[in-house]
Order: structure tokens, then sequence, then C-alpha cells
């Protein structure tokens, strides 16, 4: 059958590269149903709530402050070893269209354990609704995109290799979900080390969650630890913040619960991640 030949534009050309770059990391993944009634009470009742990607970017930092090994590259150069951070750098990769293409690009949030949920989200919303030249992140790894391919797979491995670059580049965590397209668990791919994917709020106020994460660096018992303490965060210390924010009347509040799913989203698919 005789087709049409297309060129590879540059965002799908970064798709390629991140997924040559997550071939060999050995993924392993758990998943977990989320009860988060006061998480998704006190979300329903504050007034501009942040998106769902800021709420779980938090909570997963807070956890990894206490955790090291949430905190922990695989790192292959000088020799192979481990990386701790001093801090988290989470990755949230924005869905966007371009040119008239679809395509994502990964919004780096460092430090989200220091900061509030409103200013995490005005990070992820700015990665969704900026130019991508007034956004650092998607700068920097563009500009990496258009090289040739010898020096970007150089570039990739001075980003991968070396603990300080890599965190730089990938951080230590992904968040991503495709919540607002209708929902599903995501398998995504990251040079990783964690990635947590969120499915959709049910109306019995459950959330699917998927843990996915780099088995050389940590064990299914850490993992689940993770799960049930994001549980605990998300109703505790995310909750609470959220109902310290300025509440909307009960009438509002009523309909914001029954607009829940129609709300606009900032939809963090996989990515590098993301």
């Amino acid at each position: 059958m005789r087709g049409q030949i297309r060129p590879i534009s540059l965002h799908r050309r970064l798709i390629i590269d991140l997924m040559h770059a997550s071939r060999d990391v050995p993924f392993v993944s758990l998943e977990r149903t989320l009860q988060l009634g006061p998480l998704l009470d006190a979300r329903a009742a504050a007034d501009r709530p942040p998106g769902f990607a800021a709420l779980f970017v938090k909570a997963f930092a807070l956890i990894a402050r206490d955790e090291p090994v949430l905190r922990t590259l695989y790192v292959k150069w000088p020799w192979p070893c481990f990386y701790e951070l001093p801090r988290s750098v989470a990755t949230v990769t924005i869905a966007r269209v371009e040119h008239g293409e679809d395509c994502v690009l990964p919004q780096r949030v460092s430090g989200p354990e220091t900061m509030t949920l409103a200013e995490i989200d005005a990070v992820i919303r700015q990665g969704k609704e900026a130019p991508v030249e007034a956004v650092p992140m998607f700068r920097k790894i563009m500009r990496a995109t258009r090289l040739p391919l010898p020096l970007r797979r150089f570039a990739w491995w001075v980003g991968l290799s070396f603990g300080r670059q890599r965190a730089n580049w990938f951080g230590n965590f992904s968040v991503t979900s495709v919540a607002a397209c209708g929902g599903g668990q995501l398998l995504a791919l990251s040079p990783g080390p964690f990635i947590v994917n969120y499915d959709v709020a049910l109306p019995d106020q459950t959330m699917r969650l998927l843990i996915r994460w780099d088995h050389r660096v940590t064990d299914g018992a850490m993992i689940a630890r993770t799960a049930v303490r994001l549980e605990e965060v998300l109703n505790g210390e995310i909750a609470a913040e959220l109902k310290a924010t300025p509440a909307v009347g009960p009438g509002l509040a009523q309909v914001d619960r029954a607009c829940e799913g129609k709300r606009p989203k900032i939809t963090a698919v996989g990515g590098p991640e993301g």
C-alpha cells in the first residue's frame, strides 16, 4: 500500500528520546484504592481548588522528606551507585497542543514539600497555559531535542549518568494521570525512579493509585507503606491546607461538587516524568 512519508516533529522526537532513555529501567508496579473522603470534601469546599496533580506532588514530597529512599536515584557514573537528593524534585508531564499537534512536555517542580498548594498549582498551570518559550524547563529540554541525534544521545547520557544532572533533568519522582481524559491506569515509562499515577475520583470517594518504581532503588514493602502514607497525608495535611483556604458559599459548593468531573484540569500524562 502506498502511504505518505511524514517528518517527525520536534515534540515526537522528545518522546522517542524519552523512550530510548527509559528502556532499561526495571519498573515494578503496585496498585491500591485510596479512600479520600476528607480530601475530596475539603477540595470541593475550597475556593479555586488546585488540580489533583498539585495535591499528589506535595503529598509524595512530604513523605519523601522523611523517607530518604524516595529521594534516591540509581546512577551509573563514575560507577554504579545511589545518589540521595537533599530535597524532592517533581516532574509533571503536561498535555498541550502545539502547532495543531497533541504533545506532552515535562514541567519541573523543585522542593514542593516547602511550597503551598497554590504555588505548586501555579507552576503546573504555567506549564499548561504559558507559551513554550516562557517556561524554563520547556526551553531547556526543547533545546536539547533540537540537537542532531548523536549529540542528543550524548546529552541524555550526561543527564542520566551523573546524579546531579539526573536530578536537574528528571527529579526523583513523576506524577502522571489521564483522569481529565476519562481516566484509566497509565503504565508510564520514565528514566525513574518513581512514577505516581492517579485515576478519577469515584462517587464513593475512592481513587485508584498506581505507583511504579525502579526495583534497583527499593522494594515492594517500602512502596506499600508509601501508598498507605499517601492516603494519610492527602486526608490529613493536604486536606487541612485546603480547608485553610477561603470557602465558597453553600450553594456554590454544591454546584462545585456537581461539576467536579467537568472542570477543566491540568492533564499530566506519562513522560520524563511526568
